[in-house]
């Protein structure tokens, strides 16, 4: 910025001073250079002065010299008579003066265009530096949002460990119930070391029972302890297609070992025949099954067998069905109070689906919605036997918007849709009465699930797809406190062929409580 600047001092000094010498050279030049001042009325000088030729009919007359306001000479001459003799001498003189002052002019034009582009350099120089203070201050404003955004991702982190914290305080009481089992053992075992010294000192039978109370009582307690937090649901294991779009399919998670059998319903309404498959093998490789006629049709895909019999809505009502098929007859009949029916609180995918019935490690529920509730989701722990309400939650999620749901250890999950892509968005845990926003990815691998249930004795996700019978394995996550340590631990249902047999089982590790030395050893596996 600097040299520009030196240019236009320099053009306007250089003006200045030709701007003077013409002043003074050009009245010798024409013969001028006897002047007088005349002077103004009242004896004082005119502002505007004259040069005043000596005789004005033969010499040219300069009135005045000045600057014009962008520093260029202006004169003012009174050319000589016509009569004056074109060849004298001065006028020669003044014709070269007036080349000179042309050409002059053409220099002071052409310094003037150089002038003018340095003027437009320096503009454009203001304005690229302009431009980089403005990026300056860009840079240092989204050095601040960064800053911003870590901070906000750090304190969501924090937020998301928040939830492990009422885990934590749940199992404390878990821990003292440990160390209770723990005392009693060793009392135990003392009295058994004892009885193996002096035979007959206890009742055999008494001590066997308490033996098989305190083995009970730690099964118990472990088949707590194992349930967890769903954290991860795997891909798609696609066992078999067949049927309509919509339909449902299950095995017993109360079955005796070795009954293996698959059950099977096609649609959502107006239909009444289950299909009994006896084994996983004769489901995936064959159409060999038993044909089981229901006293009435069905509603939606919520049925459930569950210990020998199968559980499901009458079509267009709200009444729950027990029928068992041992005795191929109704044991059980019960309507589900103030239960939406009918399509009136249907899932997000429609087809009837006003009332769900699921089983998880802690028995048999059902997920409906009603008036009282705004259409919102209750969930209802149901008497297996009874079919009787047992207790109910409402929680504040719309049925109509859910796109599935099921059960795993007292907590609800809820998938945010049905075709496209889906996860599960919404667990509200009935142990606490509190609900929670999650983000766990679900693949819907054909485009529409119209089934989704849970089996906590395979720890398998059974789901119609779209026409597909599909298995997910879920992953849980556990929390175990004692005096000593923290155990955490993460198990996962995993589906495996053998033969052509896809076998369900629980990748978990052995947990051996407590061993009693020399006689008795307690194991839960």
């Amino acid at each position: 910025m600097t040299v520009p600047l030196l240019k236009i001092g320099v053009v306007l000094s250089t003006m200045a001073m030709i701007t003077n010498w013409m002043s003074q050279t050009l009245p010798s030049l024409v013969g001028l250079n006897t002047t007088k001042l005349t002077a103004a009325q009242g004896g004082y000088p005119d502002r505007s002065t004259g040069v005043l030729p000596a005789n004005p009919e033969e010499s040219w007359q300069v009135y005045s010299s000045a600057q014009d306001s962008e520093g260029r000479c202006v004169c003012t001459v009174v050319a000589p008579q016509q009569s004056m003799c074109s060849r004298d001498a001065r006028t020669k003189q003044l014709r070269q003066l007036l080349e000179k002052v042309q050409n002059m002019t053409q220099s002071i034009q052409v310094l003037d265009q150089r002038t003018q582009r340095d003027l437009q350099y320096v503009e454009k120089m203001e304005v690229q530096l302009r431009g980089l203070e403005t990026k300056f201050k860009e840079v240092e404003e989204n050095h601040k949002q960064n800053i911003a955004k870590q901070y906000k991702a750090i304190k969501a982190k924090m937020e998301a460990l928040r939830p492990l914290i009422p885990v934590l305080e749940e199992y404390k009481a878990d821990a003292k119930l440990v160390l209770q089992f723990k005392e009693e053992v060793r009392n135990l075992t003392s009295v058994l070391s004892e009885l193996q010294e002096e035979m007959g000192a206890y009742d055999y039978e008494e001590l066997h029972n308490r033996v098989s109370n305190l083995e009970e009582r730690l099964r118990a307690c472990m088949q707590k302890l194992a349930c967890g937090k769903l954290t991860g649901i795997s891909d798609p294991i696609t066992i078999k297609t067949s049927g309509s779009r919509f339909g449902s399919w299950m095995t017993d998670p109360l079955a005796p070992e070795g009954d293996t059998r698959v059950w099977y319903m096609d649609g959502y309404h107006n239909n009444r025949f289950v299909r009994e498959y006896k084994s996983m093998h004769d489901f995936m490789t064959s159409d060999n099954f038993t044909s089981h006629r229901l006293p009435h049709p069905w509603s939606g895909t919520g049925q459930v067998v569950y210990n020998g019999s199968i559980y499901f809505n009458k079509f267009q009502s709200h009444v729950i069905i027990k029928f068992d098929f041992r005795t191929s007859s109704i044991s059980k009949s019960r309507q589900l109070d103030y239960a939406g029916f009918n399509n009136a609180y249907h899932y997000a995918w429609g087809g009837h689906s006003d009332i769900d019935l699921m089983v998880d490690e802690g028995g048999l529920w059902a997920v409906y919605a009603t008036n009282q509730n705004a259409g919102n989701i209750v969930i209802s722990k149901l008497n297996p036997s009874t079919l009787q309400i047992i207790k109910s939650w409402t929680t504040n999620h719309p049925k109509r918007s859910a796109g599935e749901s099921f059960m795993i250890c007292g907590t609800l999950y809820v998938t945010n849709g049905y075709s496209g892509g889906t996860k599960v968005y919404y667990a509200y845990s009935t142990n606490s009465s509190t609900y929670e926003y999650i983000d766990i990815p679900l693949q819907n691998k054909y485009s529409h699930i119209s089934m989704l249930d849970y089996n906590p004795h395979d720890r398998a996700l059974y789901a119609w797809n779209n026409g597909h019978q599909v298995l997910y394995n879920v992953t849980l996550f556990h929390v175990i406190r004692s005096e000593e340590l923290w155990i955490f631990l993460w198990s996962t249902g995993e589906g495996r062929r053998s033969g052509g047999v896809l076998e369900q089982r629980l990748l978990a590790t052995n947990c051996r409580i407590l061993t009693l030395p020399k006689i008795l050893r307690i194991t839960v596996e």
